[in-house]
């Protein structure tokens, strides 16, 4: 393999969308770009938190590992989300007991029940500069019929597995996240969630990678992947890369460079907004315990403060990258409804990126062929779950077998009729969106 400062090294200038995580992130490393021909030991597309968990882990275990960044490592969702560390899945441990089985579906409660732990741990361990807060995370429930068929029995069933989570009623949501009483019915609160800034948190991923011996290369768009004997052959603008096995941890931003990858995922924007920091007298009422907040919604809304005391804001858009402030006005009636005292005109940021899909809402790890792994499927809780992953995918291309795995290993599910996903997109946001109303009179 090649020496992990092999190729240029060398400052990338930002590509990144303007967004309140790029206009406050820490500065990226000096990454590398690829140059002639060049081989290493396991090639990972995407430099997003999967991708650079993966590198981190697997160059811990001795293996040389490039990742392959089209933009910059940040630049897709990793970079643009929320900053919300959430432990488990969107499915109850006692669901994926049912789905997978008791031994499997506990295998990966316990796994994912501890992917903000790994996060944390690996922030500590690498002091990596994110702004990072062990406060906890908050689901509130925006009617009765959320509260009683979500959030107590999420709440009860991490509580029979040693998490000191607690229910909330009306009165302490409304004293914990500083909204009008009548904004949610209860909620529930898991203290093993937190906050950080997103955009850092990937470049101190990166970073620490490559002080495990990973390279990290930028603007690097792979072009073409192709077995080439007993190995990948990825031909990139800037040369060819040479790689026993390849990782493509590309997420909602999955092209066709895999025939059907792409179908298995449905890309949703996510849109945020971002205040200017707010004075102390409301910085005072608004989530004093510094937790980061989701609702039940089906069309979720989700909020929290910055570092420097600004309130951000995101939910489910029809808007694509490059958004205008304009986008903001339903986030901004949503506000306004929450927090009736709050002035949602002082919007400093909007932002959108793509969050990915699946059918099950659950995160998918494939073999798509020898030495070929592919994980993908956030659905939106992406922080921990996709560190997670890539320690996850670190363990398999190591050799540990599918079966000892705290994930399941399946096979492609793609969408029929994927072709027309906005249309689809658009029909279930709105049929959505009355469900939501429905729940919350």
């Amino acid at each position: 393999m090649e020496p992990a400062d092999a190729g240029l090294i060398r400052k990338v200038s930002s590509s990144l969308p303007a967004s309140l995580w790029a206009a406050t992130a820490s500065p990226p490393p000096d990454y590398s770009t690829p140059a002639g021909t060049e081989r290493c030991d396991v090639a990972i597309i995407g430099g997003g938190f999967t991708g650079l968990s993966a590198a981190l882990h697997l160059a811990k275990r001795g293996l040389g590992v490039t990742v392959l960044e089209a933009a910059e490592p940040g630049w897709g969702a990793s970079g643009r989300n929320g900053g919300q560390v959430i432990a488990g899945l969107k499915h109850n441990p006692d669901n994926l007991n049912e789905t997978f089985g008791p031994e499997t579906g506990e295998r990966i409660s316990t796994a994912m029940g501890a992917a903000a732990d790994l996060v944390f741990a690996l922030i500590d361990e690498y002091r990596i500069a994110c702004h990072a807060t062990r406060t906890g995370w908050i689901q509130a429930a925006h009617g009765p019929r959320p509260y009683d068929d979500l959030v107590v029995p999420r709440c009860r069933q991490w509580q029979a597995r040693g998490v000191a989570a607690r229910l909330l009623d009306k009165s302490e949501v409304a004293a914990l996240v500083g909204s009008t009483p009548q904004a949610y019915h209860g909620g529930w609160l898991d203290p093993r969630g937190g906050l950080l800034q997103p955009l850092s948190y990937a470049r101190g991923l990166a970073a620490a990678a490559m002080a495990e011996g990973a390279r990290v290369c930028a603007s690097s768009k792979v072009e073409t992947l192709a077995r080439a004997g007993d190995h990948w052959r990825l031909s990139l603008a800037q040369g060819e890369l040479t790689a026993k096995q390849v990782i493509l941890a590309t997420n909602a931003y999955t092209d066709a460079l895999w025939p059907g990858l792409a179908r298995t995922v449905i890309p949703v924007s996510s849109f945020q907004v971002a205040t200017a920091p707010l004075d102390a007298a409301t910085r005072a009422c608004i989530i004093p315990g510094g937790q980061g907040v989701t609702d039940t919604r089906r069309l979720l809304l989700y909020f929290r403060l910055d570092h420097e005391g600004r309130f951000i804001m995101g939910g489910r858009s029809p808007v694509d990258d490059n958004p205008a402030r304009s986008d903001a006005a339903p986030l901004q009636a949503a506000i306004r409804r929450i927090f009736p005292g709050f002035d949602a005109r002082m919007i400093d940021y909007v932002w959108s990126g793509k969050v990915a899909i699946t059918k099950d809402t659950l995160p998918h790890l494939h073999m798509l062929a020898p030495g070929l792994i592919a994980a993908l499927g956030c659905n939106g809780r992406g922080v921990a779950m996709c560190t997670m992953m890539g320690k996850i995918i670190a363990e398999l291309a190591s050799g540990t077998a599918p079966r000892d795995l705290a994930f399941p290993v399946t096979a492609p599910n793609p969408f029929v009729l994927h072709e027309f996903r906005k249309l689809g997109v658009f029909a279930m946001s709105q049929y959505y969106r009355l469900l939501d109303w429905l729940e919350s009179r």
